[in-house]
């Protein structure tokens, strides 16, 4: 059900730490050198290219299947708050810094130039190990969220209270409480429900056709095409043997002045009170080699979480 992990570069860039604030403003992201066998972002294939699911098993089969793989409807309809301690990437050093110096040459004015310029950069970087910031995020029905992340020996945060929300960012000596742009504010309304899109997806004016089976990782998907009741689409991979949603579509972004398509990949399900909850995601954008991951480490089901938590201090 939550997919949280698809808005791990939305919190990036909305708060401007390293790897998202460099893709945020369409340039290509710092990436390690890795010996990536497989495209983490892979082009979608058309429905009629993928293999069939079995005669007789229909949608509305495989998605009540798949809520009680995650808990049941009655747990995750009684799911009022939750809460997520953890870590999760930002980004390579000084990697972006590096990379940033090859483009600043004047005689560079091309984007072919200026995309060049950062694949030769990533190319003489040094295999490094991501950097890693605690974090917390709290959800609360309906729609309110709070993300704390400690970065350079500040914390910043972003709290949205369904309607309306507010930043914070000391690294970048912001100390006082920013309001959300229109654009921000837009992306954040909706996507904080608890229990994902597949819940009680008819009464949410939610379309979804199974269009085939399709791996991921190696194992056997249901590929799930949801039409959301503003018009927008998005897919859902629910793999054919635990049922659990393993492979989610995230909001696209634009990078490189493109708009990317955005996957989550969910992995390490654990119980917790009765909810199925990925303790990995791990964000790709198409095009990209590098990905983002974020690892919980402690989760919190139905934490007692004032609503003054998810306003601006002094509001």
């Amino acid at each position: 059900m939550s997919t949280k992990g698809r808005v791990l570069l939305g919190i990036l860039a909305s708060l401007c730490l390293p790897a998202a604030l460099w893709a945020a403003e369409g340039h290509t992201a710092p990436a390690a050198k890795t010996a990536a066998t497989r495209p983490f972002a892979p082009p979608i294939k058309p429905a009629a290219d993928l293999k069939p699911a079995p005669a007789g098993v229909t949608v509305a089969q495989v998605v009540q299947k798949h809520i009680a793989a995650r808990g049941g409807l009655q747990v995750w309809q009684s799911l009022q708050s939750m809460a997520w301690n953890g870590k999760m990437d930002v980004g390579f050093g000084d990697s972006a810094a590096r990379s940033a110096r090859y483009v600043s040459n004047e005689s560079m004015r091309s984007a072919k130039q200026q995309r060049a310029a950062m694949i030769k950069a990533q190319n003489q970087q040094p295999a490094e190990k991501q950097i890693q910031v605690p974090f917390v995020l709290e959800m609360k029905r309906p729609d309110k969220s709070r993300i704390e992340l400690e970065f350079a020996g500040k914390t910043a945060v972003q709290v949205f209270d369904g309607k309306n929300g507010w930043m914070k960012r000391p690294y970048l000596n912001r100390d006082t409480w920013e309001p959300f742009s229109a654009e921000q504010t837009k992306s954040q309304v909706g996507k904080w429900d608890l229990e994902g899109p597949l819940v009680d997806y008819v009464a949410k004016g939610t379309k979804v056709d199974l269009e085939g089976i399709e791996p991921v990782e190696g194992k056997d998907a249901y590929r799930l095409k949801l039409t959301l009741k503003d018009g927008n689409v998005q897919h859902i991979w629910i793999d054919t043997k635990s049922l659990l949603d393993v492979k989610v579509e995230g909001t696209p972004r634009r990078m490189d002045s493109k708009m990317r398509t955005v996957w989550v990949y969910q992995r390490d399900f654990r119980p917790v009170q009765g909810v199925m909850v990925p303790f990995v995601m791990e964000t790709a954008v198409e095009g990209y080699a590098d990905t983002h991951k974020m690892l919980l480490e402690k989760v919190a089901v139905n934490p007692k979480l004032d609503d003054a938590r998810f306003v601006k201090p002094g509001a």
